[in-house]
């Protein structure tokens, strides 16, 4: 596959529109399907969890937790961290607890995060804004027996993000166990000059600031012990494809737990619309990683 800066502007932006390269519907349909997905999971998971909506995590107007708790109360209490995609600019928290439906009946609490999307946030913002959520979490809930983080999209290039944070400038040091990073998007630079960057307003400098893949050697430092599962779909774009192969090629080279899952009869969408099943490939591997399978 010939290298992104050499597509010409058309062929870029099919690359990084991920409703184009679904099998199952048109690209309008497969958006609207995935919006009614997440939404119906999320209102599955508010009928059979415990919940604190809209939990501040700072003084910010988007800077709010919905929180799934089981409601068996165990010692061993894993919490998973979702952060929602949408391209930075969609979506939010309100249809993002779909993944709780399997999880809290095994005991694992699943916090679902609100950040400020664009153009009301920009990317500098958010990716600050998902480490302050993160700092927060672990202050309140101390008594956790693991912390994971799940992302999807621009969600698993915010989790990405997250791993590769240099906590010295905050309160605590998070013990990220496990990191489960969906269809993401590592290095920035290849959305600049496509319609995706119209709303964020990127320039190169804050697109390389924030490129998980130029940050590896701050990952390391910060997340050496965290698992890692890179996640792609089989009818993910080739580009999309290949942002998750080589993230995963320089997180292997760095000597990091990481592994490339390349999910079989799956899209952008229904990679993760999926998590509200037990039985589904990353479902399972996540309540293994937890010890909960």
């Amino acid at each position: 596959m010939s290298d992104w800066r050499n597509m010409k502007r058309g062929e870029l932006e099919k690359q990084y529109s991920p409703s184009q390269w679904s099998h199952r519907m048109a690209a309008d349909d497969v958006i609207k399907a995935h919006v009614a997905a997440l939404k119906s999971g999320t209102e599955k998971a508010r009928s059979v969890a415990q919940m604190l909506l809209d939990v501040p995590y700072g003084d910010g107007e988007g800077e709010k937790l919905d929180v799934y708790v089981p409601n068996s109360s165990s010692p061993d209490v894993p919490l998973v961290i979702y952060i929602h995609g949408g391209y930075w600019q969609f979506l939010s928290k309100e249809e993002s607890g779909f993944m709780a439906v399997p999880l809290v009946q095994k005991g694992v609490v699943v916090v679902a995060v609100g950040y400020s999307i664009a153009p009301k946030g920009n990317m500098d913002l958010m990716v600050a804004q998902v480490r302050r959520s993160v700092v927060s979490v672990i202050q309140q809930y101390s008594h956790i027996s693991g912390l994971y983080l799940c992302g999807h999209s621009a969600g698993a290039h915010l989790a990405a993000m997250v791993l590769s944070t240099d906590w010295s400038e905050y309160s605590v040091m998070p013990q990220i166990k496990g990191a489960f990073l969906v269809s993401g998007i590592y290095d920035l630079l290849p959305i600049l000059s496509t319609y995706v960057n119209e709303p964020l307003k990127m320039t190169e400098e804050v697109a390389l600031r924030n490129s998980p893949s130029r940050l590896v050697p701050q990952l390391k430092a910060s997340s050496s012990a965290c698992e890692i599962v890179i996640a792609v779909g089989q009818n993910d774009s080739p580009e999309f494809r290949k942002q998750s192969d080589d993230y995963f090629k320089s997180l292997e080279t760095a000597g990091l737990k990481v592994t490339l899952e390349d999910i079989p009869n799956t899209d952008h969408f229904n990679i993760i619309e999926q998590l509200v099943d037990e039985n589904y490939h990353l479902t399972q591997l996540l309540l293994k990683m937890m010890g909960k399978n």
